[in-house]
């Protein structure tokens, strides 16, 4: 098992790693969780997964385990910055606009977290291992992209595993509710300084 970070400037390193994650992103979210979200060939990609952003992954040669995307909230692509401060702004009909206590940053200092999975394919007995192996690697990657805080959303009961695995999680936002009967979910502060 290893954990890699991936960027557009490494990840021809990587062969097929980066599609991997999207296919890995399509079970999850698509045919797992039924969300209504954009795929392409057993794919899952939205206006985030840009050169300004990374993938973490955990993996098994080209075997996904595990999966998170960072954005520097600095980040823009046309009308689009980051997905937490979009759908504050209202422009994703999926995710309520009063996601966070406060206005959502634009901060070098502030690197967002999203789609953050686990494979259902990963056994029980590694389930542990493997997030751990995600959120170290994560949280080394955020800090390589000088931040200090990472914002995500995550699901709601996330903010108790994320203490289990050594994270400093404080809410962000209220729980959010989804009328598809998505899993609830919450925005969390990740404060990095604490995180080791």
């Amino acid at each position: 098992m290893k954990t890699t970070t991936l960027s557009f400037h490494n990840m021809h390193e990587y062969g097929p790693l980066l599609a991997n994650v999207l296919r890995a992103r399509y079970e999850t979210f698509i045919e797992e969780a039924k969300w209504d979200i954009p795929s392409s060939e057993g794919m899952e990609y939205d206006q985030y997964d840009t050169p300004a952003s990374r993938w973490i992954v955990v993996h098994d040669a080209d075997t996904v385990l595990a999966g998170v995307r960072l954005t520097p909230t600095t980040a823009r692509c046309g009308i689009y910055t980051y997905m937490i401060r979009d759908a504050q702004k209202g422009l994703l009909d999926s995710i309520s606009s009063d996601l966070l206590y406060e206005e959502a940053p634009v901060s070098p200092d502030i690197i967002e977290s999203s789609r953050i999975f686990v494979s259902s394919k990963v056994e029980a007995k590694l389930r542990m291992r493997v997030q751990i192996g995600l959120i170290s690697e994560m949280v080394a990657s955020a800090e390589r992209m000088n931040a200090k805080r990472v914002l995500g959303l995550i699901p709601a009961n996330g903010a108790r595993w994320g203490r289990r695995v050594g994270l400093d999680i404080e809410p962000a936002g209220p729980v959010l509710e989804f009328e598809d009967g998505t899993t609830p979910s919450r925005c969390v502060w990740i404060n990095l300084n604490a995180s080791h």
